[in-house]
């Protein structure tokens, strides 16, 4: 079985939400795939203050038309608002007008993220077309545990703001996730720049032995690539490190 991933790595207009939606239509005219993954907050650019970034339900809107148009899964992040609190939502938007989502567990602090926003309460695996994607945003890759293999998943999708200074432990954590997880790993960040920082894109997606199969480099680009889960399967009947896998029990959700 296979699954067609499309990859949109762009640059950001800053808080721009009908520029950067106009833009990325048109990077989609002609994609076919099953999933089309974009980066966090990929319709304002990464914004602490959430005031400034807060979706109005044009993007959501926007994303359900685009998924019924490619007749393909939309995936990305934005700032909303519920009740009187902030999240980093990643919205998971099928064809069918389906929407799930995933709030982000692990707040960006040293940024100031967690001063604004409330994280999630749930980890969150989606199916789709016989494929299970793990949901996780930016700053959880740097966190294990969170995306441990439990064999409840296939591939993770990471959306990410990961600034360039930072370049090498992006590339070397969504390869490790990868090999100690035997999972595809999908990470689609950002380029370009905002007021504050740069951003190296190296949106990738990463096989179970950790190699690329297919990297964005620096450019804004769309990359497609086809996961093939029946391959995973065999590898994983294989070569079945969870077997000797440590126990463990979340205890914080």
């Amino acid at each position: 079985m296979n699954s067609r991933i499309a990859l949109i790595q762009r640059n950001i207009a800053w808080l721009n939400i009908d520029a950067n939606l106009m833009d990325i239509e048109a990077l989609l005219e002609g994609v076919k795939a099953d999933v089309v993954v974009l980066s966090e907050m990929f319709q304002t650019g990464f914004a602490t203050n959430p005031c400034e970034a807060v979706d109005d339900g044009r993007t959501l809107k926007w994303m359900l038309q685009m998924a019924k148009r490619l007749d393909a899964a939309i995936v990305g992040s934005c700032a909303v608002k519920v009740d009187e609190e902030y999240r980093n939502r990643m919205y998971f938007v099928k064809p069918t007008g389906e929407v799930e989502y995933y709030d982000k567990w692990h707040l960006f602090s040293v940024g100031g993220e967690s001063q604004k926003y409330t994280r999630g309460h749930e980890r969150k695996v989606i199916e789709w077309r016989g494929v299970r994607y793990l949901l996780a945003i930016c700053y959880d890759l740097r966190f294990p545990v969170w995306s441990r293999q439990r064999g409840d998943y296939d591939a993770i999708i990471y959306v990410a703001a990961w600034p360039t200074p930072r370049r090498e432990v992006w590339q070397t954590l969504l390869k490790a996730r990868a090999i100690e997880n035997q999972a595809y790993v999908i990470g689609v960040n950002r380029t370009g720049d905002e007021p504050t920082l740069n951003y190296s894109g190296d949106s990738a997606v990463v096989d179970y032995y950790g190699r690329y199969m297919t990297e964005c480099g620096n450019e804004e680009c769309v990359a497609n690539v086809e996961i093939d889960i029946d391959k995973l399967n065999a590898f994983r009947d294989k070569f079945n490190v969870s077997a000797d896998a440590d126990e463990f029990k979340m205890t914080q959700l």
